[in-house]
């Protein structure tokens, strides 16, 4: 080997080059979201796109002029299609400029935040203490920058059930110590309480769903009817799930009676609160959010409401030593030390089941500083006024629209009525496809009372008035069309 070989790097050969395709990706990524609005709200990727991406691993170097033009043509225009202000589906923030920036810098520090006495450290600690103000935790409360909620989900549940049995699932297992827990969550909630429920080992059918009222928000009465029956049978009852801004229609739970609930029945509080935290910034729906501060633990994702661009959650607990506790695993080759780049104890990977963690906080960070709460909270207003403007809308275009549920906050359920009575549910699940193939708007579907709902979830900035009365337009004419051609 010569010492040229053994002294080599992956480093570019012609920095300056390499300069300008940087500057050339800069240009042409803040042009896509710059002209969003001028596009398809989503377009399938074509086959040729898909099979100029079918190749065996690559056995030698290409340039990178040539790979970034691959991803400029086939991979850049086909997305999910959230930055466009008619991404109504789901509820995918639409993330900013200032984010990508924080996002790309973070790339170049390269940092690893499982721990290390270091200043990306020291960023998420400011930007989980910022949660702690804005959600009313107290100081001393500990936190963690995840993927987003699913994964917070998963931890504060793992806190909570090793609360529960003193930390002996985590010595002895689940079969040894966790017979009989079971926890409450309502119908309304997020899918990922029944995977961390399998996950943890406590099964999906100890996740006891609490029926809903007619404003979709979790029966009070029938939760701490669940938990009696629960102990009166010698079960365990350990968490009580509530949700602030659910996923179906944003019904935001009666988040003081749950923490009186967990309170006298000594369970553990967790509350969703998914992009729902966002209503702590608005003046109509604040007061029914505030309770969140009562929670044992809370998660809630920023890449939703707060536009951080994909992913950025956080999963914040009220007791840190608990949440220690259940995750911390001392072993040599990561022992802290008292100076040097090992400092900087407690290691954040003493607070999740990650080593290897991104900096997220930098993007998130970038976010903050730049729109500040006031801008942030100024646009969640704007949405949850949008969604009674929907609202609205479809009211003065009944019979043909109906609404399928209240709107709480920024979440719109409604379905086209066939003229002819017809089967609305398939007609419903068409003009939706219609509307997402045809690049006019992306909402998405979901099932209301057994009845197929076209779902719009308001959390994009870009959106405006006209983007919604488009899409009241469109579905207008699709139903029309498609009940026509049924009549042909």
């Amino acid at each position: 080997m010569t010492q040229d070989a053994f002294d080599a790097a992956l480093d570019p050969a012609d920095w300056a080059a390499m300069r300008a395709i940087f500057h050339a990706a800069a240009d042409d990524g803040l042009a896509h979201l710059a002209q969003a609005r001028a596009r398809p709200v989503w377009t399938r990727p074509p086959d040729a796109a898909r099979a100029a991406l079918a190749e065996p691993v690559p056995q030698a170097g290409q340039p990178v002029a040539a790979i970034y033009d691959t991803f400029k043509t086939h991979i850049l225009p086909y997305g999910t299609g959230n930055v466009h202000p008619a991404f109504f589906g789901w509820a995918l923030g639409a993330g900013t400029a200032e984010g990508v920036l924080g996002e790309m810098l973070a790339a170049f520090m390269n940092c690893n935040l499982g721990g290390w006495d270091q200043i990306a450290a020291d960023l998420e600690r400011q930007v989980i203490d910022w949660c702690r103000q804005m959600t009313g935790f107290p100081a001393g409360s500990s936190g963690l920058l995840t993927s987003g909620t699913s994964l917070g989900t998963l931890i504060a549940l793992a806190v909570a059930r090793e609360a529960a049995t003193a930390g002996e699932i985590g010595e002895y297992g689940v079969a040894a110590a966790g017979s009989g827990l079971v926890g409450y969550a309502s119908t309304e909630a997020h899918g990922c309480f029944a995977k961390a429920f399998a996950t943890l080992g406590l099964g999906r059918a100890h996740l006891r769903r609490v029926p809903v009222d007619a404003d979709h928000r979790l029966d009070c009465a029938a939760l701490e009817a669940m938990i009696a029956a629960d102990r009166a049978r010698g079960l365990r009852p350990f968490c009580a799930i509530a949700t602030c801004g659910t996923i179906n229609t944003g019904a935001i739970d009666d988040l003081a009676r749950v923490a009186d609930i967990c309170a006298r029945a000594r369970l553990w509080f967790h509350v969703d609160a998914a992009f729902g935290v966002g209503a702590l910034l608005t003046a109509a729906h604040r007061a029914r959010a505030a309770p969140l501060a009562r929670a044992d633990s809370i998660a809630f994702d920023f890449h939703k409401w707060f536009q951080v661009p994909y992913d950025a959650g956080i999963v914040l607990i009220r007791d840190a030593a608990a949440h220690r506790a259940a995750f911390a695993a001392p072993a040599d080759y990561l022992a802290p030390a008292a100076r040097g780049l090992a400092a900087g104890a407690p290691w954040f990977c003493d607070y999740g089941p990650e080593l290897s963690r991104s900096f997220r906080a930098l993007k998130i960070w970038f976010t903050f500083k730049a729109h500040g709460l006031s801008g942030l909270s100024a646009m969640i207003e704007k949405n949850c006024r949008q969604a009674q403007f929907l609202a609205d809308l479809i009211a003065a275009n009944a019979p043909r629209l109906a609404l399928l549920a209240p709107v709480n906050l920024n979440i719109v359920c409604f379905r086209y009525v066939p003229a002819d009575g017809s089967d609305a549910d398939a007609l419903n699940a068409e003009i939706v496809a219609d509307l997402q193939e045809q690049g006019i708007a992306a909402p998405s579907l979901t099932t209301l009372s057994g009845r197929t709902a076209i779902r719009v979830c308001l959390v994009n900035h870009r959106t405006r008035a006209a983007d919604l009365e488009r899409l009241v337009e469109a579905t207008l004419a699709l139903g029309a069309a498609r009940e026509a051609a049924a009549r042909a």
